[in-house]
């Protein structure tokens, strides 16, 4: 007979209803941004510069957690409200989709005139519609190359704009942006390649409105993780951390239950190729307000505080030990924001060229489905004893090398469909179990009453400066090379990052500094600097 620990209920709902709220929104990020018109490399600054406000906002929150014991409850429960409210105003960005749609394969274009293109008139510029219809373009004819717009003349129904240029079976209006004209225009074929209006995108309500939503929302999500973390190992004490895993896991239940459900739902809400993402913003509220009450059931344990947060914390990260580990946190949170901000983006470019974009939200939501529930499940449920068995240094080597095979995967995808089967087996052995073993190895080694802090800022460095890098490098290698060639580079990264941490974890271990007598040195240093651990209790570090 199977017995429920009733005072582990309240963190198990915690991280199942949290995770819920989240299914739906936190794949379509990149996608929602994309919908609005903001181009791969803005969209790389942007969350680029997003994660470096986590690296001051975890270990800033976690000090308070830390610092205010007795308000733990109440910053909890402000960071939801907070998260849920900024996500909510997703639902005000507009969903009309440019007559024009770029991605990395359709910029290039082989055109024909059917007329020599004049000068653009002042009024395409002080048109209402002038964003919604036209991107700027560079085109060559010969040796001869010229700036110009090109636009759809159906958007621009207000002004005498007649087609004059034919792409495909298609035709479009082409203008002279620049006062340089050919001395004739005998050969008709031209190469163009097009690219959105900066002041469009800058200039635009909706893209300020969504950076706002976007940093206030996401911010709060990756706070609330870290303290949801280190509340977790508070509750479960030193002697049963290795069930961390087992109370993390009911997170990515809910997270790929409701993914799923999104998916369909919205597949099924709306029929077009820009999606409504209504019934999504609808499941994250009501699992928010779920939320909200298991987190006021929590039972927080009454721990000692530290006598000096910031003096314990320092003199634990500078500890070589510690350092390397930050920084191979820091790959792993590279590798992991090019997946999460640009894998749904390459999936729909390949939907799109092998035409699947009208299933293209089913098969996301199938996708993050079997990350969750048949990858994440099993990788969360028996992490701790995984870690135990390998110890921290093979895990996250082991971790590494699933993430070059992985990342090759992604970028061989002959159709989106294979996506489904490629997450199923590698998410779990990848994300799951190496977050697993980052929070584990926090927890590990946090000095007493600095358990949020440090949690915070290790997590500050795997999804706060990893992202920041991952993103800024993600978006510019995508705008450049693609979605396949960039998902290959960043394997082979992943490939070289598993065979450093072989070599560099091992020469790390020197002897280590102890800031209290409480303090728990991690278990992969030489036995005679840990403090006494039971056979069972130690992992394996060779």
């Amino acid at each position: 007979m199977v017995s429920i620990n009733r005072r582990l209920l309240p963190i198990k709902a915690h991280f199942f209803f949290f995770m819920a709220a989240m299914g739906p929104i936190l794949p379509q990020l990149s996608v929602i941004g994309k919908q609005i018109g903001i181009p791969p490399d803005i969209m790389g600054y942007i969350t680029a510069v997003l994660p470096v406000l986590y690296v001051l906002a975890k270990p800033l929150v976690g000090f308070l957690a830390d610092y205010f014991m007795h308000l733990r409850k109440v910053i909890f429960m402000a960071l939801i409200v907070i998260m849920t409210l900024a996500y909510g105003g997703f639902y005000f960005l507009p969903n009309a989709p440019h007559p024009i749609e770029l991605n990395e394969t359709s910029v290039e274009w082989p055109v024909t005139l059917t007329e020599a293109p004049l000068h653009c008139p002042p009024e395409i510029y002080a048109a209402d519609t002038h964003c919604q219809a036209a991107h700027e373009a560079e085109c060559s004819q010969g040796d001869y190359i010229f700036q110009a717009l090109i636009a759809a003349p159906d958007a621009l129904a207000n002004l005498e704009a007649s087609p004059n240029l034919k792409y495909g079976n298609d035709s479009y209006f082409i203008c002279l942006t620049e006062q340089k004209m050919a001395s004739y225009w005998s050969n008709t074929s031209l190469s163009c390649r097009l690219q959105h209006i900066d002041s469009c995108v800058y200039g635009s309500g909706a893209f300020w409105l969504f950076v706002a939503m976007l940093f206030i929302g996401t911010i709060g999500f990756n706070v609330t993780n870290s303290i949801s973390d280190a509340c977790c190992f508070d509750m479960l004490g030193e002697a049963e951390q290795s069930k961390y895993g087992a109370q993390r896991v009911w997170g990515t239940i809910g997270f790929g239950v409701t993914a799923l459900i999104a998916g369909v739902v919205v597949n099924l809400w709306t029929t077009d190729a820009v999606k409504s993402f209504t019934p999504a913003l609808i499941i994250m509220g009501v699992f928010s307000v779920l939320d909200l009450f298991s987190v006021s059931k929590l039972k927080l344990p009454k721990l000692g505080g530290s006598e000096s947060i910031w003096t314990d914390v320092w003199q634990l990260v500078r500890q070589p030990p510690i350092v390397t580990f930050l920084f191979f946190a820091t790959m792993a949170g590279i590798i992991d924001s090019f997946i999460i901000y640009f894998m749904f983006w390459h999936v729909e470019e390949v939907a799109a060229q092998t035409g699947y974009m009208a299933d293209i939200k089913l098969i996301e939501g199938l996708v993050v489905a079997a990350e969750c529930l048949a990858g994440e499940v099993p990788f969360f449920f028996y992490s701790g004893k995984i870690i135990k068995k390998l110890g921290y240094v093979h895990c996250m080597s082991m971790c590494f090398f699933f993430y070059a095979v992985r990342l090759s995967l992604i970028s061989w995808i002959p159709n989106p469909w294979y996506l489904v089967g490629v997450e199923l087996f590698f998410q779990g052995v990848t994300y799951a179990l190496c977050y697993t073993c980052i929070v584990a190895y926090a927890s590990a080694v946090a000095p007493p009453g600095t358990s949020a802090t440090v949690q915070g800022l290790m997590a500050g460095m795997d999804d706060g400066l990893g992202f920041s890098i991952g993103s800024l490098i993600g978006g510019i290698m995508f705008k450049r090379l693609g979605g396949r060639e960039s998902f290959k580079y960043f394997a082979i990264a992943a490939i070289c990052t598993c065979v450093a941490h072989i070599v560099l974890r091992p020469l790390s271990r020197k002897r280590q500094y102890l800031p209290k007598s409480e303090y728990q040195v991690p278990p992969e240093l030489p036995e005679s600097e840990l403090r006494p651990m039971t056979p069972q209790e130690m992992p394996k570090v060779y």
